[in-house]
């Protein structure tokens, strides 16, 4: 009688139900809503955990607040039985922070989103960003002074160093600016930081500056303030207009009606773009 060699087993595959929020995250082919209701089918070796599993598919785990394995709640480090049923919750808006996170909640921003930063800090949002820093620069500050990364990059929300960190949606500042304002809802302060370094600003007397001014500024303005950090000093310029519409759409998207801390509403005497 002769041995006959055994059928291979058919692999481990998983249902994965990947909700409309975090859809952009999947490969193009995978991004059409499921037929299936249960979802789309992944591969599965048996042995890796449920995190990896999402993650490999794209999605960072920093994007998803809930993981649940046949309607059950699991952690990332979770290894799911072959045919087991996943499904991914986006993080909730406004999003809760790890008891360990300062508050409010302060931030550092990745190379690519200076606009961003200047736009966070003009509205008094402890906001760190060098447009220099390298990726594991940005995730040893994150986790140093307990700071939230924000970045289109997803390498970067990928690694396992990271202590917490944010997808930024938009292609334009006011709409990444808006989004990161839902996301975390940190108080606002506009005016009270540098928008250049993101040092304090207060008030400083007009003749103590006087002879810093351009002539046309000394006449026309009174009213000026300067970074703590950096000296750079501000007061009501060309752009206040502009700066200050926009404040006021930072407040509407927040909810915050209350007036400027320190009242003057000053703005950069050169353009703050």
């Amino acid at each position: 009688m002769t041995n006959r060699a055994r059928p291979p087993a058919s692999a481990a595959r998983l249902r994965i139900l990947v909700p409309e929020e975090l859809r952009h995250f999947l490969p193009a082919r995978r991004r059409r809503p499921a037929r299936d209701p249960d979802g789309m089918p992944c591969p599965y070796d048996g042995a890796a955990s449920l995190g990896h599993v999402v993650q490999s598919l794209g999605v960072p785990l920093t994007e998803v607040s809930r993981l649940r394995a046949d309607g059950e709640p699991v952690p990332a480090a979770y290894r799911p039985p072959d045919g087991a049923r996943i499904e991914l919750s986006p993080v909730p808006r406004p999003q809760p922070l790890p008891p360990t996170a300062p508050s409010p909640p302060r931030f550092v921003l990745d190379v690519h989103l200076g606009a961003l930063a200047r736009r966070l800090r003009l509205l008094g949002v402890d906001t760190a960003y060098r447009n220099d820093a390298a990726d594991p620069e940005l995730v040893e500050q994150a986790a140093a002074e307990r700071r939230i990364l924000l970045t289109q990059d997803r390498g970067l929300l990928l690694r396992r160093a990271l202590w917490l960190g944010a997808y930024v949606r938009g292609s334009r500042p006011d709409e990444q600016l808006t989004d990161v304002l839902e996301r975390f809802a940190p108080p606002l302060a506009p005016w009270t930081r540098c928008p250049a370094c993101n040092g304090m600003l207060v008030p400083v007397p007009k003749e103590e500056i006087a002879e810093q001014l351009p002539p046309g500024t000394r006449r026309t303005y009174d009213t000026f303030t300067r970074c703590t950090a950096c000296g750079h000093l501000y007061w009501p310029g060309a752009h206040h207009s502009r700066l200050a519409a926009r404040v006021a759409a930072a407040r509407r998207v927040s909810g915050d009606g209350s007036a400027p801390r320190d009242g003057s509403g000053n703005s950069p005497g050169r353009d703050a773009r």
